[in-house]
């Protein structure tokens, strides 16, 4: 049994393979290859894309989806081993991922970061709990990495480019009113490297840098693929050549869980949206992003409404990558 909780459990030959299969669903959407299976789908979070792609997608196959709301339409609950609970959360993940094992195929888990400890948070110990005690496969709708968006996004490129090896690709930090999540550009770090392209993180400074879990990984992933990894705080040397700009904002890690503090750091930074003068300065380049996005605050109405945004196709393709991914995990892809 293979869980899907980070592509660095994936070989680069498997991620290949789902890709593969993604762009032979994406022509073939409506088929009963999961008929009479099932998707648990855990939602902690607010999701659009997420939830709708996935229950879509299950019903597309065939199946069915069912979608759970913890602490509001399901019971709250704990996921620490060995918590005396008298809290709020009335199960554990123990009993509740038993029990879903027992009733569905698959189990999904959108669980952000809590914003308080970055040392616990950077553990990803709630959905490891999920799949410790689940006798079925896993999958992680987003906790601190986002590993469907950047099947997404890597299906869209390759769409586009064909290869995208050795082709130049900004990960741009962009700004936003508070700090949010890293997981989507942890998520495109490991991903860019780990397919040989050329990936320049841009931050504005050092205390922007992803953690070095994450740093560590996509070196790795770059040695191994042939593609590189900078780090540069300069806008234009950064946005230079690019094929590729891909924009997410995040939240300094020193300042994780002090929000404030961060955003006396942060709002020197405005200038960090992406606008067509930046694009103008790329290699005919493409722009990304995970969506939602603010408008005039991330990017420019001009930059999200020219032909070279992707953000509506990558978008789409959430839909026909977690339909290859689902039948993957069911072995129905034979």
């Amino acid at each position: 049994m293979k869980h899907f909780l980070s592509t660095t459990d994936w070989s680069r030959e498997e991620l290949e393979s789902l890709l593969k299969l993604a762009g032979e669903v994406k022509q073939n959407p409506i088929n009963s290859s999961l008929k009479g299976r099932s998707i648990a789908l855990l939602f902690l979070n607010p999701s659009m894309r997420t939830r709708t792609s996935f229950d879509l997608g299950m019903q597309q196959l065939g199946g069915i989806a069912i979608v759970l709301q913890p602490g509001k339409d399901a019971w709250g609950l704990e996921f620490d081993a060995g918590t005396v609970m008298e809290g709020d959360a009335e199960e554990h993940i123990a009993e509740a991922a038993g029990v879903l094992s027992r009733y569905c195929d698959l189990i999904g888990l959108r669980a952000f970061p809590s914003f308080v400890d970055w040392s616990k948070d950077r553990e990803d110990n709630l959905i490891k709990s999920l799949a410790k005690y689940s006798s079925v496969p896993v999958i992680n709708m987003e906790t601190i990495v986002h590993p469907c968006q950047e099947l997404a996004m890597m299906l869209t490129l390759q769409e586009k480019m064909g290869s995208v090896a050795k082709r130049k690709m900004v990960l741009t930090w962009t700004w936003h009113p508070r700090p949010l999540n890293t997981a989507v550009a942890n998520s495109a770090l490991l991903m860019g490297t780990k397919f040989g392209m050329d990936v320049t993180l841009l931050c504005p400074e050092p205390d922007y840098l992803l953690d070095p879990q994450f740093m560590g990984q996509a070196k790795d992933n770059a040695t191994a693929s042939g593609g590189s990894l900078q780090v540069s705080h300069d806008i234009q040397s950064a946005y230079d050549g690019a094929d590729f700009v891909y924009a997410k904002s995040w939240g300094a890690l020193p300042y994780y869980g002090r929000p404030d503090e961060e955003y006396e750091l942060r709002k020197k930074y405005r200038h960090f949206i992406v606008n067509e003068e930046k694009m103008a300065l790329t290699n005919n380049g493409f722009f990304s992003h995970c969506l939602p996005l603010r408008r005039n605050v991330k990017a420019t109405d001009g930059v999200m409404d020219a032909p070279y945004c992707l953000a509506m196709d990558e978008a789409e393709n959430r839909l026909h990558v977690q339909k290859a991914l689902m039948m993957k995990l069911l072995g129905a892809d034979q």
